[in-house]
């Protein structure tokens, strides 16, 4: 009889398990650090998403596995394989960059910090558990630990409209979207008498269950659906990045999608590949209508209205989903190895969206309103922000010098190609002609004159060195100018050698 009590690899669940861990320390230690020394939680958060990227180190070389089924089943709950160990450094670094933009918004009158750190790492260890879960129920349970938290996040401005409503209809969308995915877990259990993926891509289900299956295969879609702002599926977008402090729409923006479509590529390619030609045609019309919903939807944005720079970048995040959606769809047609494009796709969009939300965050500073038209003419009082949110901008259009960008979307296109997706792939290149427009839109009214006619009391900077000094001496917070800096290094770094996304990501693969 073979024993249930088993080891535990802890190198293996070391990251998700330090973020943890730095989350209660932050929570008790709040409660007896003094208000003048609250900067402190948030760099011990830095320093805990700095560790627990760096336990990631010793995982490089292979698959590693615990929480497993006795007998040599080779059924586990928790696996750091190669694809587990890339999407986990998207969430720790795309987390540590969001922490050190957050250093300013904590603290004094604004968002409570013992508070904000807490759920921060809690949302954050919940997504780096999430793409090593290797059975339903743990993967349920990470995609929960990591949306939770995020709901207090969004509506954490206390007093503040926008806010509260924001966090209402993301908690709403969020539980239906659970809801649905369980109603789909509970069929494929009920079907196939497993929870573990590998085994549920093994079953032999009753061909009188096989409409249960199918129903639960869908129903399970439909719910991740949600969760990565997939059309028709996306409306609580727009409003919830509003709502939301900045450095939780930027969060949202990257960690949330990552989480979802790990989740999402999880289900697919490894629990129903023999269920691929109903999520594969099923996907790619999904990615083509929400490639088309939110490139249309961004190009409508008008440039005084306010917080329209933050609803052009949430409608961008929304065509970007289609875009990253087109290889998971090829999966379908071909084999799993067309899953590293997306996971190319979303190493190139959380380094360059999080600069672009960095970049909102820094001039917002002076220029509240978020309007795009606030944006006129920065190039002249703030050329290196002008010139760091421009690069950014051409990432995310695919246009030199952001060769990443382009490298990304070739490596999309070529999958849909690959696998007989022509008309997906026309669909895409139409987008990605919709999406210069608006982004080279926004670039080009960085560099244009600006009108002293249109400048009004309200919004009017004040005069600033490229250092951040302002007259009266105040300085862009270092944390902030340092979040601009690394997205900015970072993305010079892979449009120099893009080679290494994809093979990075090639490696990536289960």
């Amino acid at each position: 009889m073979s024993s249930l009590v088993q080891s535990v690899d802890w190198l293996a669940i070391a990251p998700p398990v330090v973020v943890a861990a730095t989350a209660l320390i932050v929570l008790v230690a709040d409660l007896f650090v003094p208000d003048h020394r609250k900067p402190l939680l948030g760099w011990t958060a830095v320093a805990g998403l700095a560790a627990a990227g760096l336990l990631l180190l010793p995982l490089r070389h292979g698959n590693r596995s615990t929480f497993c089924l006795p007998g040599g089943h080779g059924a586990c709950s928790y696996t750091a394989d190669h694809f587990t160990l890339a999407i986990q450094l998207l969430v720790l670094g795309g987390a540590l960059l969001t922490a050190l933009l957050s250093m300013s918004e904590t603290g004094g009158d604004r968002l409570p910090a013992g508070e904000f750190w807490f759920l921060l790492l809690a949302s954050a260890s919940g997504a780096a558990l999430l793409p090593a879960s290797r059975d339903l129920a743990t993967l349920v349970v990470a995609l929960e630990v990591a949306s939770l938290p995020a709901f207090a996040l969004v509506g954490l401005k206390r007093g503040n409209r926008l806010s509260s409503e924001a966090a209402l209809k993301f908690f709403l969308s969020s539980v239906t979207a659970t809801a649905v995915t369980l109603l789909g877990v509970s069929f494929v259990y009920a079907a196939t008498g497993t929870l573990h993926l590998t085994r549920i891509a093994t079953a032999q289900v009753d061909p009188q269950l096989d409409t249960l299956a199918e129903a639960g295969v869908v129903l399970t879609l439909v719910g991740f659906a949600f969760k990565t702002a997939t059309a028709p599926f996306h409306f609580w977008v727009p409003d919830t990045y509003v709502g939301a402090p900045l450095p939780i729409a930027a969060y949202l923006s990257v960690i949330g999608k990552a989480v979802g479509f790990s989740g999402l590529i999880l289900v697919t390619v490894v629990a129903f590949p023999g269920y691929a030609d109903i999520w594969g045609p099923a996907i790619a019309v999904l990615a083509a209508l929400t490639m088309t919903a939110g490139n249309t939807a961004a190009l409508r944005q008008r440039a005084t209205r306010a917080h329209s720079a933050v609803r052009l970048l949430a409608w961008s995040s929304i065509g970007q989903a289609g875009y990253l959606l087109v290889p998971i769809a090829a999966a379908g047609y071909t084999s799993d190895r067309e899953i590293g494009s997306t996971v190319a796709y979303a190493l190139m969009y959380a380094v360059v969206n999080l600069g672009a939300f960095a970049t909102v965050a820094l001039v917002a500073r002076s220029r509240p309103g978020k309007r795009l038209s606030d944006y006129r003419g920065l190039y002249a009082t703030r050329p290196l922000t002008a010139l760091a949110l421009a690069f950014f901008l051409l990432c995310l259009a695919g246009l030199p010098p952001g060769i990443i960008g382009l490298f990304a979307k070739v490596t999309v296109f070529q999958s849909a190609v690959d696998a007989g997706l022509g008309w997906l792939a026309a669909v895409m290149a139409v987008n990605v002609v919709f999406a210069l427009y608006y982004y080279l839109r926004w670039t080009a009214v960085l560099f244009r004159t600006p009108l002293a006619a249109t400048v009004g009391p309200a919004t009017a900077p004040a005069p600033r060195s490229e250092t951040g000094e302002t007259r009266t001496g105040h300085r862009i917070p270092l944390p902030l100018a340092l979040t601009v800096a690394l997205a900015a290094a970072a993305g010079a770094v892979l449009s120099v050698a893009p080679q290494l996304v994809l093979h990075f990501a090639s490696g990536s693969l289960f």
